[in-house]
Formats: C-alpha cells, structure tokens, sequence
C-alpha cells in the first residue's frame, strides 16, 4: 500500500526558508510524477511544483525561482526547499504521487509565513 508522509511545515517570518520533506513507501518501482501542491480553505488544491519521470521539472509562477523540488531515491523522499518566503505562500501544503494514472496523497503540513 503507498504511503505519503509529509513534515516540515512550521512557523517563518517573510522572506525566511522552509524545507518541505515526503516520504513515500509503498514498493514503488516507478511512478508517472511527483509533486507539492497546495490549498487554501475554501479553495482548489493548486500545483506548486512537480517532477516527471523524465526528470522535467514544473513550478507555478507564483514560486519559480523561490522553490525547488527534488527527490532523493535512496532516502524514497521528496523535498521542496522553499527560499525568500511571502505571506501569500502561507497554505496548507500537500505531497502528491501519480502511480498508473492514480494519484496518492499525503496528509498536508501546514505552512505559515508571518511577522
């Protein structure tokens, strides 16, 4: 059965950093993407970042040159390190796994960017 953990999420002041990590488990061989995507209540859960199993990479506007996706087989773990934070990254972030056109998630880890 795949699993999804997130942690990392927290407490930072605008224009500190935050490291966002998923572990995945699970017997997972292959998958057709990975990804951060968050949500707001009230709100469509949105893409932040993604990777695909062709090593392409995709980041909202909102975030390019602030986040980074990446992923460490060895450790079967996602990050997204996210630099130069703003209130408006405040959000409800979640891990997400498309395995066979099925997409797993993980249970979110709130993120609060505040003074």
């Amino acid at each position: 059965q795949i699993q999804l953990v997130e942690s990392g999420g927290g407490l930072v002041e605008p224009g500190g950093s935050l490291r966002l990590s998923c572990v995945f488990s699970g017997g997972i061989l292959r998958f057709d993407d990975m990804g951060w995507y968050r949500q707001d209540p009230g709100k469509m859960r949105t893409l932040v970042a993604a990777v695909f199993s062709n090593g392409a990479t995709k980041y909202a506007d909102s975030v390019m040159g602030r986040f980074t996706v990446s992923i460490d087989g060895a450790k079967n773990t996602m990050y997204l390190q996210m630099n130069s934070l703003e209130p408006e990254d405040t959000s409800l972030y979640y891990c997400n796994l498309g395995v066979d056109r099925v997409n797993y998630w993980g249970k979110g880890t709130q993120v609060t960017v505040s003074s």
